[in-house]
């Protein structure tokens, strides 16, 4: 009869588990999305909710490897890549919490940044979830999520170009650093889900 060994843990099936953050992270940014076309406050909520949700799911995964001495994949590559996809949602609800807060409503701007980031946790979630069998096309997912980061920056440049237009009153330079705040929001966001990809990318090396 094999007896228990006390050095080796349960193996824990990490990237179910951060595909599960990054389904979070896409339907949280869908949820986003759908609240910028039509200020649906059930939409606002949602984000909210899956947020939480999100942020649970990372404390049982980080908690998972804390007690795993062995890991499938490198410790720092699965904290990393959890971090990040987490910081994406992140940024996505301080966005709408901040649009709320500072009384701003929607432009097109934001509706395209917003657009292109969903877009792009739709890849990383593809690209996690194809890791362990398919590492080819999640390579292939990450290089498209870091096409999307770079659509978004360059949404960012036209959209800040365009706040600092003749600004005529006190009213439009405080509108202008309102506008700003979410836009920098949306930019941070973007350079999140890069990284991610990067990081995906680096995995992918490494299992090949």
């Amino acid at each position: 009869m094999d007896l228990p060994n006390p050095f080796r843990s349960k193996e824990k099936d990490f990237l179910k588990a951060i595909g599960e953050q990054a389904l979070k992270t896409r339907e949280g940014l869908e949820a986003l999305e759908a609240y910028l076309k039509d200020g649906d406050e059930a939409q606002a909520k949602r984000v909210q909710a899956i947020e939480k949700e999100a942020d649970e799911l990372r404390r049982i995964l980080i908690d998972d490897l804390n007690h795993t001495f062995v890991t499938p994949i490198d410790r720092e590559d699965l904290f990393a890549l959890s971090r990040t996809i987490d910081d994406v949602l992140d940024y996505g609800f301080t966005t709408l919490d901040e649009m709320v807060t500072l009384g701003v409503q929607p432009n097109t701007y934001l509706q395209h940044m917003v657009s292109i980031l969903r877009e792009a946790a739709d890849e990383l979630y593809l690209g996690v979830i194809q890791l362990k069998a398919h590492p080819q096309v999640a390579l292939d997912h990450a290089n498209r999520a870091k096409a999307l980061e770079n659509r978004a920056e360059s949404v960012y440049r036209a959209a800040i170009g365009d706040l600092f237009k003749e600004p005529k009153t006190m009213e439009d330079i405080v509108a202008i650093l309102k506008m700003r705040e979410l836009y920098r929001h949306l930019s941070n966001a973007a350079d999140r889900g890069d990284e991610a990809a990067n990081i995906l990318s680096d995995i992918v090396v490494k299992m090949t």
